[in-house]
């Protein structure tokens, strides 16, 4: 008679999704060190990233119990969606109020965003690239990080602080436009990040970036002609 296969043990598990959400950030941002000094610049980080993580998520999430480990499945997901529209509303609201301040007081626009995002039709690769941050962000690593104890609030801090820093390794554009991305994204952390916490499920966080980025095309391609070509 053959024995039961058996789920590999939580703790074998957790020490898996853990050493290999911090590894794939690591070779991430090498790609795009190395990168960035060859003509390819940082578009090989740029498709580890998401081909990375991903990938990790299918891995990982192969199984239901698996989904749940990460955060994809189970927890509270209507209350995740619910409060991650009205985060996502309210980052809107306070973005596009931002971006008009910006350009009033002098800001110069996202001119190599928009010539990437336009030129090289990478919009709509758009929703591709926010579910692969989101789920290795605020699924596979936070999820991670909080099953070994570490402290939630520090979590939130230290997945956001990471996912900030990471827009300087695989954006192929200047560093001012990349610490733009990099402001923008600090309250998509944060906000992400407690949301995850207080509902163990990472569609609310998904929600949340996406109707950010709804905003920043916004940023980048109709509030510069609104302001400057009346």
């Amino acid at each position: 008679m053959n024995s039961p296969t058996l789920s590999p043990p939580p703790s074998s598990s957790l020490a898996l999704r853990f050493s290999l959400s911090f590894a794939l950030v690591g070779l991430i941002w090498l790609t795009g060190l190395a990168g960035h000094f060859t003509p390819w610049l940082e578009w090989p980080a740029l498709f580890v990233y998401v081909a990375g993580s991903l990938g990790l998520v299918l891995f990982l999430g192969r199984t239901g119990t698996g989904r749940q480990e990460i955060w994809l499945a189970g927890g509270n997901a209507g209350r995740s969606l619910y409060w991650g529209t009205l985060a996502g509303a309210v980052l809107f609201i306070m973005d596009i109020t931002n971006t008009i301040l910006y350009y009033k007081s002098g800001g110069a626009p996202m001119v190599e965003m928009e010539r990437l995002l336009a030129h090289r039709s990478l919009l709509y690769l758009f929703p591709i690239l926010i579910l692969a941050e989101e789920f290795l962000w605020r699924g596979v690593m936070f999820s991670s990080l909080i099953e070994k104890g570490v402290n939630p609030h520090l979590t939130v801090l230290l997945t956001t602080i990471l996912y900030a820093l990471n827009h300087f390794a695989v954006a192929p554009v200047g560093m001012r436009e990349r610490a733009l991305m990099a402001m923008m994204a600090v309250p998509i952390g944060v906000l992400g990040g407690y949301l995850v916490l207080k509902t163990r499920n990472v569609w609310g966080s998904v929600i949340v970036h996406m109707i950010t980025m709804v905003s920043m095309v916004l940023d980048i391609f109709v509030i510069p002609q609104l302001l400057f070509n009346p």
